[in-house]
């Protein structure tokens, strides 16, 4: 779930929810109709009103964009969707191989789920939104006349590509690695051009424009060193308690790291907070937070560590890492037994999430599973 989150995590969501429903046109009526160009589509996050966030790497762009999903759906919440790549791929007239979904989000209103997908490969690969309902019902969003807004990244990296080889890479589609809706505010995780690449940007919405966002600074234990060129994988917006929301954010390698969110002004250069290492050789690929039984958890997929469940009671006084760490440190995980292959996670209701699980044979579903 990318909106805002805090201590009793449902009861808050379920609270925004319920707003969002009462306020409609409050956000939508800055929206103005036209057509959409995607680049590329990347991660996406939703915000009031059925409002999409889309960020557009390749164009170093964001959109919001009213997305007409603003009832709750009738078909109810399990899903149990298999193969959903070959339904993708069927639905835009193409094979599954050449189908990526790059993201996936549930729309706290109407809990449908949507997904950000690239339909082909390479520079021609072309960028596609699509809803599905919970009977397995796909439908691509129409861009040709939607209302949006949007706004441009003023320092995004160049798009090209540098290094050779297995080192190749292009900066520029990691300008965006993350994004999250909270206070009325998206938040923006990436790469910038300037000389402390590492970024965290808080962009007011209703949009007028783009901050330069704040160069973040982290210790990274397992490398035993400081860095400020390593991209945010994915993040939370999580109450440590008394309005103080941080931003939790994971790294390849896997540090966890907390930063205020009050301090992410533009220009400013900000120290995060080391609160664990939980290993290295791994990419963290998802994260959500979640209320149960009383208590705060943090669930996050991983490439090559599967799940980890980390209790949140402990995170503001955990004391800040800075020197070099073999194996794992601070705040402690389990793994999730049976949640194998999961690509991406988004909190469905009080008690579920929504997964993307890869099979051992390559196809994917997208299920809903009781949260652990």
């Amino acid at each position: 779930m990318k909106t805002t989150i805090a201590r009793g995590v449902f009861a808050l969501v379920a609270s925004l929810s319920l707003a969002f429903a009462v306020q409609a046109g409050e956000y939508s009526s800055h929206l103005k109709k036209g057509a959409i160009q995607l680049q590329s589509s990347g991660s996406i996050a939703f915000g009031p009103e059925g409002i999409l966030f889309v960020a557009d790497q390749k164009a170093a762009t964001i959109y919001a964009i009213a997305t007409g999903d603003t009832k709750a759906s009738s078909m109810g919440k399990t899903y149990k969707i298999s193969d959903i790549d070959s339904k993708v791929a069927a639905s835009l007239g193409a094979s599954p191989d050449q189908i990526m979904i790059n993201d996936m989000a549930v729309n706290p209103v109407s809990r449908n789920a949507w997904l950000s997908v690239s339909r082909g490969q390479g520079a021609s690969a072309l960028p596609v939104l699509m809803k599905v309902n919970a009977a397995g019902k796909l439908s691509v969003l129409d861009l040709k006349d939607v209302a949006h807004a949007q706004v441009a990244l003023p320092n995004a990296p160049d798009d090209k590509i540098t290094g050779q080889g297995r080192r190749a890479s292009n900066k520029r589609m990691e300008a965006i690695t993350d994004m999250a809706y909270v206070n009325e505010q998206l938040v923006v995780a990436g790469l910038s051009n300037e000389e402390f690449a590492s970024n965290l940007r808080s962009i007011p919405f209703p949009f007028k424009k783009a901050n330069h966002g704040a160069s973040i600074e982290i210790y990274h234990g397992a490398h035993g060193k400081y860095e400020t060129h390593s991209p945010v994988r994915t993040f939370v917006p999580f109450d440590f308690g008394g309005g103080d929301v941080q931003v939790v954010a994971a790294y390849t390698c896997t540090p966890l790291v907390s930063f205020p969110l009050s301090e992410l002004k533009p220009k400013a250069h900000v120290m995060g907070r080391t609160i664990a290492e939980l290993g290295n050789r791994n990419r963290p690929l998802d994260m959500v937070v979640y209320s149960k039984e009383g208590s705060d958890y943090l669930l996050m997929a991983n490439s090559s560590r599967g799940i980890m469940k980390v209790e949140t009671i402990e995170f503001d006084k955990l004391p800040s890492i800075a020197e070099k760490v073999s194996g794992t440190k601070g705040a402690v995980y389990e793994t999730v037994a049976n949640w194998e292959g999961i690509e991406q996670l988004d909190l469905l209701d009080s008690g579920n999430a929504l997964v993307l699980q890869k099979s051992e044979s390559g196809a994917r579903s997208l299920l809903s599973m009781a949260l652990p």
